[in-house]
């Protein structure tokens, strides 16, 4: 099986993400047949919603829109799009090219419903200054988590990506002595290590993947994006099965035990979205699961 290389490809020191939207009267079947041509290189990865692949008269399984949750004062919205791309790299303006050259390719079908250009910080921060995807499988873990096997052609090597985007109030954070971020956090913002008497609304322990059962684990791709007017982080997570993470969050919601994840206190989502990420073949995304050859 072959799976888009970006999946498991470490974060690139710059990324543009895309999801479009798609007018009424575009033909999605045929502009799918357009996107099979587009070269998945080594930092792009694409990902296709379940509206747009119901649009084209097809069904995946274990694929669905993202479902708004809300729990007691957090909202995780909706924004489901059709189509989502991630386009990686070290040079923004490449990057810009090449999402350029995906849209001419789709048509004027489709519009751009969110664009986001995100950055790596430090060797992997957040802009809150804490290590994000530490608990990240690896090796050959995080192929079994995050690529689909055993589903047959089509099917095998592809991927479930969930991705969020967060806007920071780092100024409320600023304002908190270290040991009160370190305590939303759950770790040690300079050595991040795990806080043995962090509270229960602490994100590691809302969000620790092994305590989930089924476990919860996923592979984290996030980046921090943003200007000095907004920023945050751009969340990112790739699973064979996109039920981990819907598990996690309803836990950070508080929809399991009432207690609202401590990230709460600077950080929001404003927007949401599960898409399907094609396998591929012979550098190009293999589609035969959408009937499309």
């Amino acid at each position: 099986m072959t799976f888009q290389p970006a999946i498991l490809a470490p974060v690139p020191p710059i990324a543009r993400y895309l999801v479009l939207g798609m007018h009424a009267d575009c033909d999605p079947r045929a502009a799918l047949a357009r996107l099979r041509d587009f070269a998945v290189e080594a930092s792009t990865a694409i990902g296709i919603g379940d509206p747009l692949v119901r649009a084209a008269g097809g069904s995946i399984s274990r694929l669905r829109a993202f479902p708004g949750i809300s729990g007691q004062g957090s909202v995780y919205p909706s924004t489901q799009g059709m189509l989502w791309a991630f386009l990686g790299g070290t040079d923004p303006g490449e990057a810009l090219i090449r999402a350029r050259a995906l849209l001419a390719l789709i048509g004027d079908g489709f519009f751009v419903q969110e664009e986001v250009l995100a950055f790596k910080y430090a060797e992997g921060r957040d802009l809150s200054g804490y290590e994000d995807g530490t608990e990240n499988p690896k090796d050959e873990r995080a192929t079994a988590v995050a690529i689909v096997g055993g589903a047959g052609p089509g099917l095998d090597g592809s991927s479930f990506v969930a991705v969020q985007r967060w806007v920071h109030d780092l100024a409320r954070l600023d304002r908190l002595p270290q040991d009160a971020r370190d305590n939303l956090v759950g770790r040690d913002r300079v050595s991040n290590e795990e806080l043995a008497d962090a509270p229960a609304s602490a994100h590691v322990k809302r969000a620790a993947q092994e305590s989930f059962e089924p476990s919860g684990f996923m592979v984290r791709r996030s980046m921090p994006w943003g200007s000095t007017t907004e920023h945050g982080l751009y969340f990112v997570a790739y699973g064979a099965t996109l039920d981990p993470f819907e598990r996690v969050l309803r836990r950070m919601a508080g929809l399991d035990d009432g207690i609202v994840d401590g990230l709460s206190h600077f950080t929001r989502a404003v927007s949401g979205g599960y898409y399907w990420c094609p396998p591929v073949a012979n550098g190009v995304l293999d589609l035969r699961a959408l009937g499309i050859g």
